[in-house]
């Protein structure tokens, strides 16, 4: 029932034929059950086993590997001799990564528990682009016994699908039972929540979950507050009233006489009727919603999925080129003359040049890459549950904060103040002071001007801060263990406490006060001359609450008992009749009210719209004995001939570092939205004070509430994304077309959310980053959750996934350049008729594991330092542009070329070798005992291990020499020497210990094919591995000086 909250609650009652008394009947309850179904949110159903294993094949790659190793483990059967047990090691390990990749990406979709993996998420390294960059988001549960506080990110965490996690995490918000009136039985009776159907008679009270929408119809108590900040993100709970709202647009945070499910009631007692359950609640509208927003693809992701595809495609080409080039050879001797068996053999090159190809070792480098810049962006309070969003980050455009809590410190202060200096002779002089102090923190200067003041000199301000005080339910404590101040109760009134805390009227002696006693120490002395008796709470008819109190003992100070009163200045001044001037009593005339009631609008509707409260006493109250406290119509005649103190204005203050972090913004190229729930006049000011807009730039056409944005059509709306940069008094559905506007110019957008209504927002912007004090739907949904609700740290994230990016191309370019080598090394020996110079298990070491230990470390490159000065790159920019693929090929051909020249020069001119011709060489295949071209050469000579063992040492030490190199993309290693990065200098001493492991210790020579090598072979492995150093230089030089400029 959309419109209820434009009915009386009698009409609506009568839309459902029931009474308040007597409540549905069973019969109308069985029709409605039927027609409307349970009041509950429908389980997600998750994706099955088989569903998520099959789902890690569906890479190209994938299945290119899969293959290789079929077609590998069935050639295994038909070796012969010593080659049969090693024949298995190539598919056997081509199969293990296959099987790690199946295992960790059903563990990272499903959120299987597997333990603890301290260090690298990798599951050992072996994973591929779909599993990696599929669906990795983190719940962080602790750590282990020992590990560093900072280090809690790289746990092994139990990971979950955001959309399922969130849309779960929603039914954390029904509750189990519900209160209802029905005709079958008399009174109130609890039925499962889940039973309440629309029509039903509800009742809540204080401590309740809502467990429908409802409609309004009787509150039992003085007032009815409710906590529904999971639907609005308002942390002030809301007073409801039962009254008709006759507009039908209004926003749910304008709905005063609705109750909406799943929120809390603070304080009071009601009874409303069921006008929406399950699926058509509020809340039920956020679950569909989110179950209606499909998961976008990375830039990232989809640069790699493109990568892999051309890859693909080229592997393919070069496979059946090498196969069809050779056919020629497939009757030679060496394979008895049998065509089959040269088929197979030239098959099983193919599949090694596959093998060589696929740089199985990228995706595990990309994600620990990843997952080491999570690790430093949770030092920074950024938690990231999904690692692609980590390169995410770097290419964003738009920030859509919200403003409470992010832009802002979400700790109401009271920066003004006035009372009245003089009200006589139709005049009025205020003095007028500035409180220093953003946060809770009891600690702030009193100036009156550019000078400090001591409060208690001012009689006026003394009894300011003693209504603050007493009129006040709220408090502050001082967190132990955060080592911050923090509100008890409402925002508002812990702002007022914590302005009695700095003015300090009685000089009370603060030395030597803990933290904790310091957090009510002046409160504390004002309250001891004053006790409260009673208080009449706040309602809306009179906007004002008021408390009374009595002396606790006799003090010339405080005479007789009092009322002191808080409220809308407005109302309050409307009810005064004199104004305290000092210490003296005097009428308030018309003049004084109308120039007080001028400030109090200037305050509210300057630069700092701040939020006013008056402060009035009524001298000589009733006795408390003849006030009737039961009947809360009578407040408002109790609160009269009040006596005008003074008045505060108050504001949720900006913080500090933001104004400097949206600069930066502005600098970078990224364009910041503030979207609040605010008037727009609150937070165009806010904008101002932050640097969101110029001082005096006009915003028309840059600032839009809910509803303006609402009156513009799609094309309208579309256009004033492009250009806005606030928007006030929204709602989350706001949000998403924000996002889905912003995505039609391909802009890559972050947003914030804390609320529940926020999740479909989240989950449809390219970055979702939640608030630490959110809720959890909320960090379910988003990629990103910042502990600190500071907007500085979306800021450092976005710094990091920037130079994630550039550290990442680097490594990229690192090992394709090792992969563009190696085909060309299979390539040229299949074309040449050569001997293999490198076999399939030998490229799965190096792709993996030599290479992969330098190219991790290139993930701790320093980032450049004007990172932040550069516009966030095209999301539709190349993986690979024309230049580097260029420089890729350069130096791949050089590897290859090296390797191939490495092997060759042991079978030509090494002196433990066969000193045997080129031609002889490419003809090895005819070698036999009858062919005259061979006479007195062993043919076993070319199945020797020392030519694939100097190939393979040339290939890694060239990879390490590539390492070094890759410290910058275009600065000479003289500017940017290896040094700076000391985790590639232990990788590369790591990489090379590696490979003398494979050299020297049994049984991996014989399961690599490899032999140790002498002094003199190692001496010509280095003369072909350094000129590599002189070439990457020359590319850079020409990076530098000439494709810069072109691109320039």
């Amino acid at each position: 029932m959309e419109e209820a909250h434009l009915l009386s609650a009698a009409d609506v009652l009568r839309r459902f034929s029931v009474t308040a008394e007597g409540g549905l009947s069973l019969e109308q309850v069985t029709d409605a059950r039927e027609r409307y179904g349970p009041n509950e949110l429908p389980t997600e159903e998750g994706k099955s086993l088989w569903e998520l294993v099959v789902e890690q094949f569906e890479d190209l790659l994938v299945r290119i590997l899969l293959l290789a190793a079929l077609v590998s483990f069935v050639l295994a059967w038909f070796e012969e001799g010593e080659e049969t047990t090693t024949a298995f090691v190539e598919p056997l390990v081509i199969m293990l990564i296959l099987v790690a990749n199946a295992i960790v990406g059903v563990w990272q979709v499903g959120g299987v528990r597997v333990g603890w993996l301290w260090g690298l998420p990798s599951a050992g390294g072996l994973l591929t682009f779909r599993s990696i960059l599929g669906y990795k988001s983190f719940t962080l549960k602790g750590r282990p016994p020992g590990a560093a506080k900072g280090d809690h990110l790289l746990a092994s965490i139990p990971q979950e699908r955001n959309a399922e996690s969130a849309i779960e995490a929603l039914k954390e918000y029904e509750p189990e039972m519900g209160k209802v009136i029905r005709s079958d039985r008399k009174g109130v009776q609890r039925i499962r929540a889940r039973d309440i159907v629309p029509g039903d008679i509800v009742e809540v009270a204080v401590g309740d979950k809502v467990p429908a929408d409802l409609r309004l119809i009787e509150i039992k108590s003085t007032t009815l507050r409710v906590d529904q900040s999971i639907l609005t993100g308002e942390s002030v709970s809301v007073t409801k009233h039962t009254d008709a709202i006759p507009d039908p647009r209004a926003v749910n945070q304008d709905k005063k006489n609705m109750l909406f499910s799943g929120t809390n009631i603070a304080s009071g007692k009601a009874l409303g009727v069921a006008v929406a359950t399950g699926l058509h609640t509020e809340l039920g509208k956020i679950r569909s919603q989110m179950a209606a927003v499909e998961p976008e693809r990375t830039p990232l992701q989809r640069k790699l999925d493109e990568f892999g595809r051309q890859l693909s495609h080229a592997i393919s080409v070069i496979c059946v080129a090498v196969w069809v080039i050779n056919i020629g050879h497939f009757a030679d001797p060496a394979h008895g003359g049998s065509w089959l068996r040269g088929a197979v053999y030239y098959f099983k090159i193919a599949v090694a040049l596959a093998v060589a190809a696929i740089p199985e070792g990228l995706p595990a480098v990309i994600t620990t890459c990843l997952a080491l810049g999570t690790r430093r962006m949770a030092r920074k309070n950024a938690i990231v549950r999904s690692l692609p969003s980590v390169e995410t980050l770097g290419c964003t455009s738009v920030i859509c904060s919200d403003k409470t809590g992010t832009l802002t410190t979400n700790q109401m202060s009271v920066c003004r103040m006035f009372v009245v200096a003089e009200a006589e002779a139709g005049t009025c002089r205020l003095h007028e002071f500035t409180i220093s102090g953003t946060t809770y923190t009891p600690e702030g200067e009193v100036r009156q001007g550019e000078q400090p003041v001591r409060c208690g000199q001012f009689d006026g301000l003394v009894e300011l801060a003693t209504i603050c005080a007493l009129c006040n339910d709220s408090a502050l404590d001082y967190n132990e263990a955060k080592g911050v101040y923090e509100k008890v109760g409402e925002a508002t009134e812990t702002a007022l406490t914590c302005l009695v805390e700095k003015m300090n009227v009685f000089d009370t002696d603060l030395k030597g006060l803990s933290r904790v006693e310091r957090a009510g120490a002046c409160n504390s002395v004002i309250k001891q001359l004053m006790r409260k008796e009673f208080t009449l709470e706040f309602s809306r008819d009179r906007k004002s609450m008021s408390v009374y109190c009595t002396p606790t003992r006799a003090d010339p100070k405080v005479q007789g008992s009092k009322m002191f009163v808080k409220g809308a200045p407005e109302s309050v001044i409307e009810r005064c009749s004199s104004v305290r001037v000092g210490s003296r009593t005097t009428p308030l005339s018309t003049t004084s009210r109308e120039h007080i009631l001028a400030k109090i609008r200037d305050w509210g509707s300057g630069s700092d719209t701040l939020r006013c409260l008056a402060l009035a006493t009524r001298d000589t109250p009733p006795r408390k004995e003849d006030m009737r406290l039961d009947d809360c119509s009578r407040f408002v005649q109790y609160e009269t001939d009040l006596t005008f103190v003074g008045c505060v204005g108050m504001l949720d203050p900006p913080r500090p570092e933001v104004a400097a972090c949206i600069t930066r913004c502005s600098r970078a190229g990224i364009r910041v939205v503030m979207i609040t729930g605010d008037n727009k006049g609150t937070a165009v000011a806010i904008c101002h004070r932050l640097g969101i807009f110029g001082d005096t730039e006009d915003v028309l056409g840059k600032a839009y509430t809910g509803r303006e944005f609402d009156d513009l059509s799609p094309e309208q709306q579309r256009q004033a994304c492009r250009t806005a940069r606030c928007f006030a008094r929204v709602e989350p559905a706001h949000k998403s077309r924000i996002v889905e506007n912003l995505q039609s110019f391909n802009e890559i957008t972050a947003m914030t959310g804390d609320g529940v209504n926020d999740a479909p927002a989240l989950k449809k912007a390219e970055i979702g980053i939640a608030m630490g004090s959110g809720t959890a739907v909320a960090k379910s949904a988003a990629e990103m959750v910042l502990s600190d609700d500071n907007f500085a740290s979306i800021v450092a994230a976005v710094e990091e996934g920037r130079a994630i990016y550039n550290n990442m191309k680097q490594f990229i370019r690192y090992l394709i350049s090792s992969n563009v080598g190696e085909v060309v090394c299979i390539f040229l020996t299949a074309i040449l008729g050569l001997p293999e110079a490198l076999i399939p298990v030998q490229l799965l070491w190096v792709n993996l594991v030599t290479d992969g230990l330098p190219a991790t470390a290139l993930g701790f490159n320093p980032p450049d330092l004007d990172i932040m000065e550069k516009p966030p790159r095209n999301p539709r920019e190349a993986l690979i542009s024309g230049w580097l693929f260029f420089r890729y090929l350069a130096i791949g051909v050089y590897v290859g070329l090296a390797t191939v020249a490495a092997a060759t020069w042991w079978f030509l001119y090494d002196t433990e070798g066969p000193q045997v011709t080129f031609y002889q060489l490419r003809n090895f295949l005819k070698c036999s005992e009858d062919n005259p071209l061979f006479a007195g050469i062993d043919c076993e000579v070319f199945e020797s291990r020392f030519p694939t063992t100097m190939a393979l040492s040339v290939l890694v030490t060239i990879e390490m020499c590539n390492a070094l190199n890759s410290v910058s993309e275009n600065q000479s290693l003289l500017r940017m020497p290896p040094w700076l990065n000391p985790w590639l200098l232990g990788a590369v001493v790591m990489s090379m210990a590696l490979h003398f492991l494979i050299l020297l210790v049994p049984p991996l020579p014989l399961i690599f094919q490899v032999t140790p090598l002498s002094g003199r072979q190692w001496g010509v492995v280095l003369q072909m591995s350094l000129p590599v150093i002189l070439l990457d230089e020359a590319l850079k030089y020409l990076s530098r000086n000439h494709m810069d400029e072109k691109r320039t």
